[in-house]
């Protein structure tokens, strides 16, 4: 029993980079539409967007953003009526870009730091699934130089190179006991790295209905020299060596994208995108450990991941020269099957809503804000690995702001 939790605790901490952990807070005007927009040359955060409506942009521009985002989750362990609540953490997914190009606005060079994978969650020492987890605190920051030309006056296409910067610190409970009667802890902390691509196509027809096709590769995250930190009792250190590194390597999924814009009227675009995420990359994960004893085995720890998707409806609507408002719905699937939903990420189906603002003081300033709801469906689960049975339910909230130079 104690190889087997063991082997559950260490078979955690890069999966986690996955599932309800992709974070959709990639540009303040696109958020405010539910992340629609590939279809759209709104802003530099095209950059991520759809790099072929890039060279669309008509100014050079540099701009950062942030997002504060809030994580409410609530469990109730089957045959208890007590609810436990995460603590309130907020995590400060960002955003930043710079677009230049000449005036013949032929071709653009762009460059995007953002975070598209991440969370920051604490569940106490104390709760039920404290076994599973206690906290996690992830982050996952993309760094994408991208070019994108103009090979018509309505097709653009465009392509980035994707270098990714992990780093995730996830704790949890041992079932083993101190004299005082309180449990063991465990500690996992690591930083990896891993490469991909994003490209896209960007048309503009006759008619000024726009679309979008954009991929997004797979990055292979590689893990090496992780740390593994046990506070256990002296009796039981031989079992729990601290200290101890293990190597491990996550592939995070494509996604596909297909987008239409749509012009209302002088003043509006309708917006819509379709998303097909390639989770089923997630068969299994595999850990080797650099010491391995009687407890510690290296790991192959099933997942079993589906495909999933989403799509979202915006509108854009320029309400005067300085002042433009947005507003947004969406619906995602969950790529997580039954018996494989975790506290580290208690996804479900989700709805999303969201709303926006944009104020241009003057023609080289622009400030944007955004807000950004997720229902995440009530879901009852028994994980096949861990035991932990019962109903999560959670809400995401996220404001946002950005600020804009042009010139």
């Amino acid at each position: 029993m104690k190889k087997f939790l063991l082997s559950v605790l260490l078979s955690s901490p890069l999966w986690v980079l996955g599932q309800g952990f992709q974070v959709n807070l990639q540009g303040q005007k696109q958020i405010g539409m539910a992340g629609a927009g590939s279809a759209l040359a709104l802003d530099e955060a095209s950059v991520f967007f759809n790099p072929g409506a890039v060279s669309f942009l008509e100014k050079n521009s540099i701009s950062a953003g942030v997002n504060p985002l809030l994580f409410k989750s609530a469990f109730q362990q089957s045959g208890s009526n007590i609810t436990e609540n995460v603590k309130n953490k907020i995590a400060p997914p960002f955003e930043a870009y710079v677009v230049w190009g000449p005036k013949s606005n032929k071709w653009k060079l762009g460059l995007g730091v953002y975070t598209p994978f991440g969370g920051l969650v604490d569940w106490g020492n104390d709760w039920s699934g404290k076994y599973a987890l206690t906290s996690l605190n992830l982050k996952a920051i993309y760094f994408q130089p991208t070019l994108s030309v103009k090979i018509t006056d309505r097709i653009g296409i465009g392509a980035g190179f994707v270098y990714n910067h992990g780093d995730v610190n996830l704790q949890r409970a041992l079932p083993v006991n101190f004299p005082d009667g309180r449990s063991g802890h465990a500690t996992l902390a690591g930083t990896g790295s891993g490469y991909g691509w994003n490209a896209g196509i960007y048309v503009n027809t006759l008619s000024n209905i726009t679309f979008a096709v954009v991929h997004k590769s797979k990055v292979n995250t590689k893990l090496n020299d992780g740390t593994a930190t046990f506070d256990v009792p002296q009796s039981l250190k031989t079992s729990f060596p601290d200290g101890n590194t293990f190597n491990a390597e996550l592939p995070l999924p494509s996604t596909t994208t297909l987008g239409i814009g749509v012009p209302l009227s002088k003043s509006t675009t309708l917006a819509f995108d379709a998303s097909w995420v390639q989770w089923r990359v997630y068969k299994e994960l595999a850990f080797d450990y650099a010491i391995n004893t009687s407890a510690l085995a290296d790991t192959k720890s099933a997942r079993n991941y589906r495909d999933g998707s989403s799509f979202k409806l915006g509108v854009n609507h320029k309400a005067s020269e300085k002042l433009a408002l947005r507003a947004g719905v969406g619906y995602a699937f969950s790529p997580v099957q039954d018996g494989y939903v975790t506290p580290e990420a208690p996804d479900a189906d989700r709805y999303i809503l969201s709303a926006g603002i944009g104020y241009a003081p003057t023609s080289r300033f622009e400030v944007n804000a955004s807000f950004f709801f997720e229902d995440v469906k009530s879901r009852k689960q028994k994980n096949i690995e861990t035991g932990l049975d019962g109903t999560f339910k959670t809400l995401v909230y996220a404001p946002g702001l950005s600020l804009t130079y042009k010139w």
